[in-house]
């Protein structure tokens, strides 16, 4: 509640979750803090369905179940209408030109303003913009995660979409506070990801004190410099950093107003080039959902 409270202080105006985070518990805190507020939202919402309990069937793009999703989705956030309603992870049982149809039947329903996907492939995005207008693609793009670059980032340009960078910060490697192997180890996803696993999360965090080093003698903490650079990649990218703290919010807040240099720029991607961070984003169990397209 602090934290929204502080995302209204600061002039944050797009705020994103999902049914499955948390399985509903996310929605509805923020649905709570809206009642709190008469139900008034100074946010552009943004929330994700498609990802299920059930375990054999982790992901459902149908119809049916998309319906349901979004309305137990109003019901939790307590408003009429999402702004931004997004399929979280493609379900191949479907044709992408079919799930459109089905998010396209929800804005002519009244109950969202406009449509996205999450982790889709460039040709994906375009055979679905040929069916309705897609708003936004989410995709983890950051100092660590360079793959938007080739394709999505152009095409999302192309016609006319926002590409929303979720991990910004990777994961907390372009912080001042990155987990140490140790800490990785506590979290469920963290412990079964390459990245966090050694002797790739040794070889990370080399990379990552260098990193910090570069952004203190810029004056900045290192997530305001990560946040800073995503920003400077293009108007139409929308970092969505996630925080446990109103400290860390501020941060990351902050990288909104700082201005790259050509040469600064330059600098932070000599100490972080294209290719740096080792290990997969994903093992092979969480690579379930998210489209390769290189």
């Amino acid at each position: 509640m602090r934290i929204l409270d502080a995302c209204v202080d600061l002039g944050i105006t797009h705020i994103d979750t999902a049914n499955a985070y948390g399985m509903g518990k996310s929605e509805t805190i923020i649905g709570d803090w809206l009642k709190k507020r008469g139900g008034s939202s100074p946010f552009t919402i943004a929330t994700k369905g498609a990802i299920t309990r059930d375990p054999d069937q982790r992901l459902n793009n149908d119809s049916a179940h998309l319906q349901e999703a979004l309305d137990a989705s109003l019901s939790r956030l307590g408003v009429e209408e999402i702004d931004l309603y997004y399929v979280h992870r493609r379900d191949t049982r479907f044709e992408i030109e079919e799930v459109t149809e089905t998010l396209a039947s929800f804005v002519k329903a009244g109950k969202v303003k406009a449509i996205g996907f999450s982790e889709i492939a460039p040709s994906s995005l375009r055979r679905a913009h040929a069916v309705h207008p897609i708003a936004a693609v989410q995709s983890e793009y950051s100092l660590s995660v360079r793959s938007p670059e080739l394709g999505l980032l152009q095409t999302c340009k192309e016609i006319g979409a926002s590409l929303v960078a979720f991990s910004p910060v990777g994961r907390a490697l372009l912080t001042d506070r990155p987990h140490s192997a140790e800490t990785a180890q506590t979290f469920d996803w963290m412990k079964n990801n390459p990245r966090f696993q050694e002797p790739n999360i040794s070889a990370n965090l080399a990379y990552n004190a260098k990193f910090c080093a570069l952004a203190a003698d810029m004056g900045y903490p290192a997530a305001s410099v990560a946040i800073a650079w995503l920003l400077h990649q293009g108007l139409h990218i929308h970092p969505i950093p996630g925080t446990r703290s109103v400290d860390h919010l501020k941060e990351v807040a902050w990288g909104a107003e700082i201005g790259l240099s050509a040469e600064e720029i330059a600098r932070i991607e000599t100490v972080l080039p294209v290719g740096w961070a080792h290990g997969d984003r994903y093992s092979v169990g969480q690579w379930a959902g998210p489209e390769r397209y290189c």
